[in-house]
């Protein structure tokens, strides 16, 4: 295990697209499978609902920068689904998405830093969980945008 996640795809599709698909709040909402409440706005916080393995929880995020069309990034309180816990005591984790535009369409990369600053007892279970997520998460991003 190690501080950061770091994955990475080729989408058919120009920059253009997949920036919307990241930054318009609706778009990411239907291929990150969560209902967010409001547009995002660089420096304010973002919410809304998600399902997770049957559970609906609460989604918290703070949009930290909005770069058109090569940077979004966001904090929050990673895999936290546990209905009776307040995670907002704890650090987040930097959630960083970084397009460049290719010749055949966008190479993506999202990188999640800022694990080891989290609880013991919540790293390693957070860590794992994530990084299966962000694998889930780009082939969603993928199926969106290369329609």
């Amino acid at each position: 295990m190690t501080d950061r996640i770091e994955k990475t795809i080729e989408l058919k599709a120009p920059i253009e697209r997949v920036w919307r698909a990241l930054s318009d709040y609706r778009e990411f909402g239907t291929w990150f499978r969560v209902e967010i409440e409001a547009p995002f706005e660089a420096g304010k916080a973002a919410r809304g609902k998600m399902n997770f393995s049957g559970r609906e929880f609460i989604w918290n995020a703070v949009i930290k920068r909005m770069d058109a069309p090569e940077h979004f990034a966001f904090t929050w309180h990673p895999y936290a689904v546990g209905p009776d816990r307040d995670y907002s005591g704890e650090p987040q984790t930097l959630i960083e998405f970084t397009l460049k535009a290719t010749d055949t369409g966008t190479h993506l990369t999202v990188v999640e830093s800022g694990f080891d600053s989290l609880p013991e007892g919540r790293r390693e279970e957070a860590w794992r969980m994530n990084d299966g997520g962000w694998t889930q998460q780009l082939g969603n991003i993928r199926d969106h945008v290369e329609v």
